[in-house]
């Protein structure tokens, strides 16, 4: 028979046995093939078929007809689990496909893959769609960063390895090879890989040293290995150095020219003590009709980083500045960062200007923008303002007599606009933000909480008006601009979250299919002071979907803005250079069609350039900051401390201390009980006691084991005798949503589920086990 029409026979001897999975003794035989030499081309025709995805293979090797959604491959991307599984986001909208970690074809985190799917999964049930990677597409990793370890002895050619601190990497050895430098034993070097573990057949990933990066035990280079891990970088190349080198340290008359002069103007920058990069500056006033004039004035960076230059191709490759620590990894070099382009007092400066008049109903009734000159008056911190408006600290109030009346205008000023936001129904998230101080050698020795006072809200409510107006006068020109966007929340996650309010008693008003930003304000102020409050706020915010920066106007759901844009800090951010980029041109060229099109076609790649450099650097701060948090905890191994539950899952909970310090509780540690883990309520609960933990449940824990090296902090309960009891179970039975037993008890084998950048938990839940970092108040 022909190759082409035994292809086509199996294919009809499938269709006609569909959902039957059949050996190929078993087809031959059905065929009439099982002559000698017939088998041999029976199996060639059945691999071409499996490899066209034709037919496919079920878990014991059987042939069988695919159902409709496993005919084809889907490209998506891979996110590793640290004990081996893996999970790849086809669709953001749909759940992530679980793939074991037989069948991973040694794909790495963060890989672009192809998937074949073997099993749709179960919403209902909790299941995950299941599926195999058939080809890896392309790479995420290209480089490793870590302690190189000299060793002749591991083969020919190679001359050490490297020790990989990345979890989601544990399994894999990299040899360096002898084809580029020679480090010694205890540097940190940068290697790329020349050869990935499905070249190698096996757990083994080759490269070359391209550069010594220090020892491993110079300060600060924990820090700085993190700093590479991320692809962060560290040095300006020479052609923007040069560049800069070109610009001038103070605005000189030429570039005045155009400009509206505000040099007479009170107005103050206020920022935190330590900050240098000063870019932004505010000032207000009583207009005569009873109306406020507020005016933002921004740094105006673009007018030194011109498009297309050294200087913008590294601002854009950077994206943003990096916050770690004891260090600023700047997206701009320090002449502008910190010198011409920060807003310093008593020097002139070039601006991009922001003026509002608003109503004392907190109505905008006009506005401008417009580059401007501007000298700021004063260099003032949230902590002396903040004395002079809620300590009526009279030293400071002496010492800055001139300006106390237009710092108690502004006062009023930010109660108006706050008392707008919430009637429109602005979501306000408290977050505690942490402070790690570290002493010469990079050690932590102190974690205090970033206090926020009216200060620092009251900057927080001029920026996001100057973001807003810009926003929405660009807007309205229907011109194409940088907008920063935060879309309405999924309706699956609406509906988890609306079930679990009803499991508390809380009556929402609304429907999930047409969710507003007021009816979620409205369920915090139900819940408020109650005991529920801690655990229904960190489930809303869980629900949010995650600000991106857009070419389109989609509006910000979490601020109940309809326009909202990143206006106000050019010197760390790109997207908002780009806006004042934008604003610049628009007012030399004008909005006619053929002006827009100068950036239309550029806007949508800046924009998600945007987004992946931002989450970027949220991730290397995370890392960072869950490092040092760790190594402060070391010296604290024995101790016990007040604690609330953070985060509730299969695998135990997650608790936070009052310096915002977090740890795990694993399951295998909650000896007194058999614990079952009910997701609909988020609770773990205990048959035989009842004992029942929750978000925000306040409890007592002592520290067992820290790893700062893994980032990880393991803490056990003190004592169980006020632990509050209910009778959820009740309503399950003796089985959890899953069927399955939790702890070591009953035959889990205690593994755990680290707080990484997207870790997974095991496989039955769409949830997957990662406990969500709540987003950070200063990146809306």
């Amino acid at each position: 028979m022909e190759k082409e029409k035994l292809k086509q026979a199996l294919l009809a001897f499938f269709a006609k046995n569909p959902n039957q999975a059949f050996t190929v003794k078993e087809i031959v035989k059905q065929l009439g093939m099982d002559q000698a030499g017939q088998f041999k081309f029976v199996v060639q025709a059945l691999a071409q078929l499996e490899h066209d995805h034709q037919i496919s293979l079920d878990e014991n090797g059987a042939f069988m007809q695919p159902e409709k959604t496993e005919k084809a491959t889907y490209p998506g991307v891979f996110h590793a689990n640290d004990r081996g599984f893996g999970f790849v986001t086809i669709d953001p909208e749909k759940p992530d496909v679980f793939v074991n970690p037989t069948q991973t074809k040694s794909a790495l985190n963060g890989d672009e893959v192809e998937v074949k799917l073997t099993s749709l999964g179960d919403e209902k049930q909790g299941r995950s769609p299941e599926g195999k990677i058939v080809k890896i597409l392309s790479h995420s990793l290209s480089q490793v960063v870590g302690e190189f370890q000299a060793d002749p002895t591991l083969g020919a050619g190679v001359i050490g390895s490297v020790k990989l601190k990345d979890k989601k990497l544990a399994k894999y050895q990299f040899l360096v090879t002898d084809k580029g430098l020679h480090p010694v034993s205890g540097e940190v070097i940068l290697a790329d890989i020349t050869a990935y573990p499905e070249e190698t057949q096996g757990d083994t990933l080759e490269g070359v040293a391209l550069k010594v990066i220090g020892n491993v035990n110079d300060p600060g280079m924990d820090i700085l290995q993190i700093v590479y891990q991320h692809d962060i970088p560290t040095e300006f190349p020479d052609a923007v150095m040069e560049q800069v080198a070109q610009i001038p340290n103070e605005v000189t008359e030429e570039e005045k020219v155009g400009r509206v002069d505000l040099t007479e103007q009170d107005l103050v920058t206020i920022d935190s003590i330590e900050s240098k990069d000063l870019d932004d500056a505010v000032n207000v006033w009583k207009l005569p009709n009873g109306n406020y004039h507020l005016g933002v004035h921004i740094a105006d960076v673009s007018h030194y980083v011109q498009p297309g230059t050294p200087l913008d191709k590294e601002a854009l490759h950077r994206g943003t500045s990096v916050y770690l620590t004891d260090r600023v990894i700047p997206m701009l070099p320090p002449k502008l960062s910190n010198g011409i382009c920060s807003l310093n007092p008593h020097v002139e400066r070039l601006a991009m200007t922001c003026e509002m008049e608003i109503t004392p109903q907190g109505e905008f009734v006009n506005h401008k923008i417009f580059p401007s000159v501007i000298r700021s008056t004063e260099r003032m911190t949230y902590k002396a303002i903040n004395k002079i408006l809620e300590s009526d600290d009279q030293k400071m109030i002496e010492r800055y007599a001139a300006l106390v009346p237009m710092f108690r205008d502004m006062k009023e000023l930010h109660k108006i606009l706050l008392k707008k936001r919430k009637q429109r129904g602005a979501i306000e998230f408290e977050d505690r933000e942490a402070k790690i101080i570290v002493d010469e050698a990079g050690h932590p020795i102190d974690i205090q909480i970033r206090e926020r006072g009216t200060s620092e809200r009251m900057i927080e409510s001029f920026m996001l008006a100057a973001n807003e107006t810009v926003a929405k006068h660009y807007t309205d020109l229907h011109v194409p601009f940088v907008y920063r966007t935060h879309e309405t929340p999924k309706e699956e996650k609406i509906k988890s979250f609306f079930e679990l309010l009803s499991t508390f008693g809380v009556e929402v008003t609304g429907k999930s299919t047409n969710v507003q930003p007021k009816m979620l304000q409205g369920i915090l102020k139900k819940v408020a002071g109650k005991p529920e409050e801690a655990m229904i706020s960190t489930m809303l915010l869980r629900s949010m979907q995650q600000a991106k920066y857009s070419d389109q106007p989609l509006g910000h759901f979490g601020l109940a803005a309809t326009d909202y844009t990143h206006f106000t800090s050019p010197i760390r951010r790109y997207p908002d250079l780009m806006v004042h980029r934008l604003i610049r041109f628009y007012n030399e060229n004008g909005t006619s069609e053929e002006a827009q099109e100068k950036y239309r076609a550029a806007l949508a790649e800046i924009t998600d350039h945007s987004s992946k450099t931002e989450r970027r650097a949220i991730d290397a701060e995370r890392d960072t900051d869950a490092m040092k948090k760790a190594e402060f905890m070391q010296d604290h191994v024995g101790e016990t401390f007040d604690a609330v539950v953070s985060s509730v899952t299969k695998f135990g909970m997650f608790v936070a201390l009052d310096n915002t310090i977090e740890g795990l509780i694993h399951i295998s540690a909650l000896d007194d009980d058999y614990y079952e883990f009910l997701e609909k309520h988020l609770a773990l609960v205990g048959r035989r006691t009842k004992h029942t933990y929750r978000i925000g449940q306040p409890i007592k824990v002592k520290l067992v084991n820290v790893n700062a090296e893994q980032k990880e902090i393991d803490f056990k309960l003190v004592a169980t005798d006020d632990i509050p009891k209910t009778n959820l179970l009740k309503k399950y039975g003796d089985k959890n949503n899953n069927g399955r037993p939790q702890n070591k008890r009953n035959g889990q084998s205690g593994q755990r589920n680290r707080n990484n950048n997207r870790s997974r938990s095991n496989k039955p839940s769409f949830k997957h086990g990662k406990k969500p970092q709540q987003r950070r108040t200063k990146r809306r």
